[in-house]
């Protein structure tokens, strides 16, 4: 009896990796456990992540799941990347937010990532006429109806396909600009956001292939007055999750200093053209926090304010952001500032 493993890594093109992927078959059953799938090579030349004459790297599994378009025994298997001395290979993140994760996770950091991002059909955004523009954005936002929304079938096939693969998505929802969409992952820990997000977009190209459909993570699709697209990235602690002044300190910690730009310049390719201070944005060059302010970096809910504890929501990050360089930057920056205020 023999199953299908789909190996799933991030390459490194730059300035934005991309997923890549291919299969392996394997004999007997899946045990659900990463330790007992093997590792496998691929040619790291045609990746971005090698020369032909030492073009071998290796493939270690990290994260599985059930393989919901395939269905059966066959699973997705997530991976990092290593060079063959078992080195992390310079393209490997994850590798650099697993001590941050160890080192913090007595505080109980959690995050929940709102990704957003577009369907193109061709050269053009779903949605929009060919050779022009649609109605102005505003009715698009959470809309129905087939006048103002496009790709509802590929996002409910998406959303199935998460859930199938157990994956921790908490929500979907149309987004300002026709053709654009949300889907969120959380609350989890650092590396499970994080590794689940990648299997979600993976799975989110894969949906869309079926339907002759593109999906970008670009954070400008649509130059001019168009909402540009983000990853807004939720985040606490237990002490955020338990008392006001925690979340005040986390606030201000990513605006002490050199904060801002450290984490604005690890935030995404392209995040001046989406972070103008116009469309629910903060100037990319400007640090501001406040409650239920969209066009502040860092949002507190007015619920938090309102209860005195909960979380806050970075609005920096660009949907084409690696979540492990986010989540590995919040942690650090807001869990060093909470361990030195004693409010953990």
């Amino acid at each position: 009896m023999t199953f299908k493993a789909e190996y799933i890594w991030i390459d490194g093109t730059e300035p934005t990796a991309k997923l890549r992927s291919k299969t392996k078959i394997m004999d007997g059953t899946p045990s659900g456990a990463v330790a007992d799938l093997p590792i496998w090579g691929f040619d790291g030349s045609s990746t971005n992540q090698a020369e032909g004459h030492a073009s071998d790297r290796v493939l270690k599994p990290v994260f599985t799941c059930p393989d919901p378009i395939r269905g059966g025994d066959d699973i997705l298997v997530l991976c990092e990347v290593f060079n063959i001395d078992m080195t992390p290979h310079e393209s490997n993140t994850r590798a650099a937010l697993r001590p941050v994760a160890e080192q913090f996770a007595g505080q109980a950091p959690i995050f929940g990532i709102e990704q957003e991002y577009t369907f193109f059909d061709g050269h053009r955004p779903l949605g929009f006429p060919e050779g022009g523009f649609p109605a102005a954005q505003g009715g698009y936002y959470c809309g129905v109806g087939a006048d103002e929304i496009f790709g509802r079938q590929i996002v409910e096939k998406h959303l199935d396909n998460c859930l199938k693969a157990g994956l921790g998505i908490s929500g979907i929802n149309a987004e300002v600009m026709p053709g654009q969409w949300e889907f969120q992952v959380g609350p989890l820990s650092p590396l499970d956001v994080s590794d689940q997000l990648w299997v979600a977009r993976w799975l989110l190209y894969r949906t869309a292939e079926d339907f002759n459909v593109s999906a970008t993570l670009d954070p400008k699709p649509v130059k001019g007055d168009w909402n540009g697209a983000g990853a807004h990235t939720n985040f606490s602690t237990k002490a955020m999750r338990e008392g006001y002044d925690a979340i005040i300190t986390a606030c201000e910690s990513l605006g002490e200093g050199s904060k801002p730009m450290d984490h604005v310049k690890n935030y995404g390719a392209g995040i001046d053209d989406r972070l103008t201070g116009l469309h629910e944005t903060a100037p990319w060059n400007e640090y501001s926090y406040g409650v239920s302010n969209r066009g502040a970096s860092v949002r507190i809910p007015w619920q938090v304010e309102q209860d005195r504890k909960g979380y806050i929501e970075d609005r920096r990050p660009n949907a084409n952001v690696d979540p492990y360089v986010v989540t590995r930057l919040i942690v650090d920056t807001c869990c060093t500032a909470l361990e030195k205020a004693d409010q953990v």
